[in-house]
């Protein structure tokens, strides 16, 4: 079963962070830039927080919300999820429906290496399923029948 680590393998895009002094609209610049859905929040070195499409819709609707003088670091969402990097498939989707999230960090020896997507593990895991669905052809097809010798009560 592919692991968090593995996805991330397959991914070969980098972590995309912006400070949280930068305005709204300079962090959707990045954000459409990089044609990514949600970027992290780095300080001194370190994640503070996540800032995605949910929480700009979240801005828009407040009023006097102004995304020219709005600072991310005051909108991020400061309670941020991490799996581990050995994590399989199948625990990443029970925590994105049990905690009700979207994108979840990956983290090896302490340090943050990687953000997955509600979508990259869903793509992940369809297509391991479909990995296993050939391979179940493959042993069990039509020609595994038709080989097999039953040949039913004949007298």
């Amino acid at each position: 079963m592919k692991t968090a680590y593995d996805m991330l393998q397959n991914k070969k895009r980098e972590m995309v962070c912006v400070s949280p002094a930068q305005s709204v609209k300079e962090v959707v610049g990045v954000m459409m830039a990089n044609k990514i859905g949600a970027i992290l929040i780095k300080e001194e070195g370190r994640i503070v927080g996540i800032w995605t499409e949910r929480d700009l819709l979240r801005g828009v609707s407040e009023p006097g919300f102004d995304p020219v003088t709005t600072r991310v670091g005051d909108v991020m969402t400061v309670n941020l999820h991490s799996a581990s990097h050995d994590t399989p498939i199948s625990k990443l989707q029970d925590m994105f429906l049990g905690l009700f999230i979207r994108h979840i960090l990956i983290e090896k020896d302490n340090t943050y290496i990687g953000l997955l997507s509600i979508g990259d593990v869903t793509r992940a895991s369809l297509l391991e399923k479909d990995q296993q669905i050939h391979e179940l052809h493959q042993i069990a097809g039509w020609e595994y029948y038709e080989n097999w010798g039953w040949r039913g009560n004949k007298k």
